[in-house]
């Protein structure tokens, strides 16, 4: 299982955090109550937090940080100074936040270079920002009837009912048609929001002990809750996309997932009358469709009208890594939003770090000793100790410091050794919350803490507590985030859409650790977490959202609203292109008017399985290659150094106006020359039809694993309906030992191996249903 998954240093959430560690070590506890009085005589009641604005950055090398301290160290007391400073504003202009008393205040004041110094007051509360990011604020008109009579089957790890998210109050009766049960387990109670709940496998009940469940159910249908937090960080209005829905609860991970019980997940949640699935559950690695119980179950829900929305899987950011991509589901990708957590480290030459990492609390009130790994040890070797692998530490030697390890695996053998910290390296660029204060840093600043830890005499450091600060350069997709293409259907764009799936706030099981570690005692109603686990809500909601306002809509028609409205996304601060973000970034009040949907149906997706595997079914009269599919993306693998014609026939539904007209264009694609005949559509009522050809020419791309894409719009003056268009070479999948392409030429109509499978569906589901484990992502 994979899971990513504060302002100011708060006296009270301090306090609160202290009283959580009940099987801390009783030197640490007497350790961080002398911190804790330190912080309470400093803090006293005069003080309070001032904004100090200082205008534009200077020119040149600058530290605003240091530059900041120093400021202060004439201000106030200089044991002091390091403890006043709460953040420093050095992205787009100059200043910082700092407690101060009102004589330190004028004295500040007139401090040269500083412009004004006023209060920190207290404005409305603001959202916990994913939806706010994707223009879905609190104010946004919603159809209230619609969204509560859909639910949402959300299979995962069980849900946390009494959370304040899940309230039912305000919600209307239940809808008739709801056909499901509430069979949750020994005091696991439903309501008008949790209106079903299953669970399988060695569960017991429904009820949530990894968080995983609580936290993506609350994404989607979360109501809204005030003042919602990790100790203080990311505070807010936590709330769902759709906080009118319903959720019906499928419980199948504690912590693993077995394949038959998800396969009988979807099997209760199709039956029960659901009328979206959504799924944070992948493999490890791709299984080949009809061996995939999660294909196999959302291709029988897709037959019933039901859209499952799954996660890409957190296997990036290699290609070919992409799990769910079944043209039948709708594939999730992570991104980041414009609010980062970072943390601060502080080394005892004054030198000043900015890791990522997630800190309820600071390692201590002032620099204590670092020790590296390998220094710490007397019975492992130094590449074990170095990388502070369980039971290499010495706890006598720990004591009362922070470790510098090489791998961030083992943070919790830190904590049991008893440090108060440790010094680890982040190469995905995410923030976690660990199992006790953590700096992660980038490589280059892994080095500098290496080289002073080696060349000082007395090495000390200092790690802070946590901030949130503005990520400029967002939406950017997740490193961990898997990539397409699939290694084994190569005519189609997965994953199809990215969401907000980094440094996530959402409701949390007080059953489980916040950093997923046993050595972890404490326990939160909220939690920040990251993974294509948290974007798969964010779409499903929006899923909701869409189909709220169009109920009659198809899952393809709902789908093709998201994956055309969505961001176009900056192919420059994302490698990989349309194989990291799909369509790109959802805008979902954008797609409740799209103008036109491509709508394919439950026959067509029928008929593409017939053409991946002829045996899949007895029934298979046609067959349906992916480029003929009617889907809002188009794709295709050509061979290196091969010129190619490729078409792609579409048909385009108008959800408009009833009197209009679109044209295409192309942006993008120098390499590629595109025509769209006819590239005008003439619309004289609403659900008219009108078909196009797309067709893709090319002298051969020379290199492999190489993307050329373009993009095709269709405009009618009001609405902007864009789908990518990518044309690659793929001769990597061949050395990767993956299947290759019998019909890799100018002249194939599909990119599929069909596999060796049981003629009958009854045969197919037995061989399946083996204990086989994914993990949640």
């Amino acid at each position: 299982m994979t899971l990513f998954a504060n302002p100011v240093n708060h006296t009270c959430a301090f306090t609160k955090r202290v009283r959580k560690k009940e099987n801390m070590m009783k030197m640490m506890m007497n350790v961080l109550l002398i911190s804790l009085v330190i912080v309470i005589s400093a803090i006293d009641e005069d003080r309070k937090v001032f904004i100090a604005y200082m205008g534009f950055l200077p020119e040149g090398e600058y530290s605003p940080s240091l530059h900041h301290y120093e400021i202060l160290k004439n201000v106030t007391n200089p044991r002091f100074a390091r403890k006043s400073l709460i953040r420093s504003y050095h992205r787009s202009f100059n200043g910082f936040a700092a407690y101060l008393s009102q004589e330190e205040q004028q004295k500040l004041a007139g401090f040269d270079g500083v412009i004004s110094v006023f209060p920190c007051q207290k404005l409305c509360l603001q959202t916990t920002r994913s939806w706010d990011f994707m223009g879905l604020p609190t104010t946004t008109e919603r159809s209230v009837t619609g969204e509560s009579d859909t639910i949402i089957g959300v299979i995962d790890g069980g849900i946390w009912p009494e959370s304040e998210s899940f309230s039912g109050e305000g919600i209307g009766p239940i809808p008739r048609r709801w056909r499901g049960e509430c069979q949750g387990g020994k005091n696991f109670t439903c309501n008008r929001k949790i209106i079903g709940a299953r669970y399988y496998g060695i569960a017991e009940s429904v009820r949530d002990k990894i968080g995983h469940g609580t936290h993506v159910a609350s994404i989607i249908a979360g109501s809204q809750v005030k003042n919602a937090s990790y100790y203080g960080l990311a505070q807010g209005i936590a709330r769902g996309g759709v906080p009118s829905a319903r959720l019906a609860v499928y419980k199948v991970c504690e912590p693993d997932c077995d394949l038959r019980d998800i396969l009988k997940a979807f099997d209760d949640a199709i039956s029960d009358g659901v009328d979206i699935i959504s799924l944070s559950i992948g493999h490890d690695s791709p299984l080949e469709l009809s061996h995939d119980p999660i294909a196999i179950g959302a291709f029988h829900a897709m037959h019933r009208g039901i859209l499952t929305v799954a996660a890409a899987g957190n296997e990036g950011p290699r290609l070919y890594s992409i799990s769910s991509y079944a043209p039948w589901i709708f594939s999730v990708a992570a991104s980041n939003t414009d609010r980062r957590i970072i943390n601060k480290v502080l080394l005892g030459d004054g030198t000043i770090l900015t890791g990522a990492s997630i800190n309820a609390f600071p390692s201590s009130n002032e620099a204590v000793p670092l020790v590296y790994g390998k220094q710490v040890t007397s019975r492992c070797s130094e590449t074990q100790a170095s990388e502070c692998v369980e039971g290499c530490l010495d706890a006598s030697l720990v004591e009362q410091k922070i470790v510098l390890c090489d791998l961030k695996e083992y943070t919790n053998s830190v904590k049991e050794a008893g440090a108060i910290g440790c010094i680890v390296p982040n190469r995905e660029n995410v923030s976690d919350v660990g199992p006790l204060p953590i700096g992660a840093l980038n490589t280059h600043d892994i080095k500098l803490v290496k080289t002073y830890q080696i060349s000082a005499n007395k090495p000390k450091v200092q790690i802070f507590k946590s901030e949130d600060i503005t990520n400029q350069v967002a939406p950017h997709v997740a490193s961990f985030s898997s990539r397409g293409p699939s290694i084994y259907i190569y005519d189609i764009i997965k994953p199809d859409i990215t969401a907000p799936g980094v440094e996530i706030l959402a409701a949390y099981s007080p059953m489980a650790s916040p950093s997923h570690t046993l050595v972890d005692k404490s326990s939160v109603k909220y939690n920040i977490l990251s993974g294509t686990s948290m974007a798969c809500p964010h779409v499903t909601a929006a899923t909701v959202f869409v189909k709220s306002f169009h109920p009659d809509w198809s899952p393809s028609a709902i789908k093709s609203a998201l994956m055309t409205t969505a961001w176009d996304m900056n192919s420059d601060r994302n490698i990989d292109d349309e194989f990291a973000y799909g369509s790109g970034h959802i805008d979902p009040r954008k797609a409740k008017d799209p103008g036109l949907v491509y709508d394919a149906s439950e026959e067509d997706y029928h008929k593409i399985w017939c053409g991946i595997s002829q045996s899949i079914n007895a029934t298979c009269n046609a067959n349906l290659t992916l480029r003929q599919l009617n889907y809002p993306s188009m794709a295709v693998q050509v061979d290196i150094n091969s010129a190619f014609v490729v078409s792609f026939p579409r048909i385009v539904t108008n959800v408009g106006k009833a009197n209009s007209s679109y044209i295409a264009s192309i942006k993008g694609g120098a390499k590629l020359h595109i025509v769209v005949d006819p590239n005008n559509l003439q619309f004289t009522s609403l659900n008219q039809r009108r078909s196009f050809v797309v067709t893709v020419r090319g002298e051969g791309i020379k290199s492999p694993v190489t993307v050329e894409s373009a993009s095709l719009l269709w405009t009618d003056g009001i609405h902007k309906v864009r789908s990518p268009v990518v044309v690659y070479t793929g001769d990597i999948i061949t050395s990767g030992g993956a299947p290759k392409s019998p019909e890799n030429t100018t002249t194939s109509t599909s990119a599929s191996i069909p596999p060796s499978l049981c003629t009958t569906f009854v045969i197919l589901f037995v061989s399946i249903i083996i204990v086989h484990r994914v993990y949640i992502v």
